[in-house]
């Protein structure tokens, strides 16, 4: 008979994890027992993704704001510190910026205009233009931000994350000021002591700052690279990807996965005789079209998968072969020649016409942003995704 559905994804719900479980044997087992009790057969090429945020509880990479402000008075010392380009979230900076605070006497806040890296606004484009401002060339102080456009909060939070900001800080016995600039050599007219905590483009925001005379240059990405009084830690990327965990504590991105995955999938292996591609996701890769926001606040969609899963889709469009290269056929004819097409596709079709329109994203990526929007980030209970016919086409 032939195959009716294509890419099938579940949420698979698996036990509570905590601090020192073995999440290796708890993935194999909660995907050998879904397949049990829902009938379906484990195959070559499928899939089982799991959601960065069990793997770091497993592995209790935890770290406290007294850890970050241990590490960050360390590297500064007594300076006055530009902290830039923060993205505005409690859940994801709050915590950071506390432990930043605690380790530092002065603050200059900077930060980007109208939104943050990830899409949260601070003011509307629409706004910029009615008052005449340039985000890319004008620096406003707090007072001049204020007289412009006024007191706002967040429409999906309701916090004015200017004011919120301050008072975390504030709260930590720092002093701080505010300015608004979406240049990173701004900060260094106030300061020459800098940490970045820009995500994606960090690694550019540190070549500016260092070559425009700013001395001490830090990223989020460093802080926390290391364990600090027997703090978790994350050796590629420091505080990025972190969460609040509790009030004065942080969940770090985790650590050190590329064993986990290999280890899931030979144990798979072992049981079942199928090579399942394995991989860890944080957030996936895709923007709110009303709220503006891009959800990729972690540094990559994927810190660690097995093999199968590099690289990027090499895939035919089906409409452009039914409207181009077989516009005269019909029914069981055409079906037969897009079949045949798809088996002798070239295996690089990149800039090829039949491509076009297909997605050039890393399959990490695409998959990552699957399972994301699969398992959700609330009450689901679904942190592990299983995925088959992902690598299938319209000829299997």
């Amino acid at each position: 008979m032939q195959r009716v559905v294509g890419t099938v994804v579940r949420g698979l719900r698996g036990p509570i994890i905590n601090q020192g479980d073995d999440i290796e044997q708890i993935v194999v087992d909660t995907v050998l027992n879904a397949a049990k009790v829902e009938g379906f057969k484990i195959e070559d090429h499928d899939i089982v993704t799991i959601t960065e945020s069990i793997v770091a509880r497993a592995q209790g990479n935890y770290a406290s704001i007294d850890d970050i402000a241990a590490d960050v008075s360390d590297k500064f010392g007594n300076d006055t510190v530009g902290v830039i380009f923060p993205i505005l979230s409690r859940n994801r900076f709050a915590n950071c910026l506390r432990g930043i605070a605690k380790g530092v006497k002065k603050i200059i806040l900077m930060l980007s205009y109208p939104a943050d890296e990830v899409g949260n606004h601070l003011v509307s484009q629409d706004e910029l233009d009615e008052q005449g401002i340039n985000p890319w060339t004008d620096v406003l102080t707090e007072t001049e931000f204020r007289k412009h456009f006024g007191y706002k909060k967040h429409p999906f939070t309701g916090v004015d994350y200017i004011e919120y900001y301050k008072s975390l800080i504030e709260a930590e016995g720092a002093s701080v000021e505010v300015i608004f600039s979406n240049q990173p050599k701004t900060i260094v007219s106030y300061t020459k002591s800098v940490l970045t905590c820009d995500i994606h483009t960090r690694k550019r925001s540190k070549r500016i700052l260092l070559s425009n005379g700013a001395e001490k240059v830090y990223g989020l990405d460093d802080i926390l690279a290391r364990p600090v009084n027997g703090s978790g830690y994350n050796e590629a990327y420091g505080l990025l990807g972190s969460n609040k965990a509790t009030e004065d504590r942080v969940k770090l991105f985790p650590n050190n996965c590329q064993p986990l995955v290999e280890a899931i999938q030979a144990k798979l292996k072992e049981q079942t005789g199928k090579t399942v591609e394995v991989m860890v996701y944080g957030d996936g890769a895709f923007k709110d079209p009303v709220g503006q926001i891009w959800e990729l606040a972690d540094p990559v969609v994927s810190p660690a998968f097995t093999a199968g899963l590099a690289g990027t889709p090499n895939e035919i469009k089906l409409k452009y072969l039914a409207d181009n290269n077989f516009s005269h056929l019909r029914g069981e004819e055409l079906q037969q020649a897009i079949n045949q097409y798809i088996q002798n596709k070239n295996k690089d079709l990149v800039g090829a016409m039949e491509a076009q329109g297909t997605t050039p994203r890393r399959l990490t990526d695409l998959i990552g942003s699957l399972s994301d929007l699969t398992s959700g980030s609330g009450d689901k209970g679904t942190p592990m995704i299983y995925i088959q016919g992902y690598f299938d086409n319209y000829t299997v």
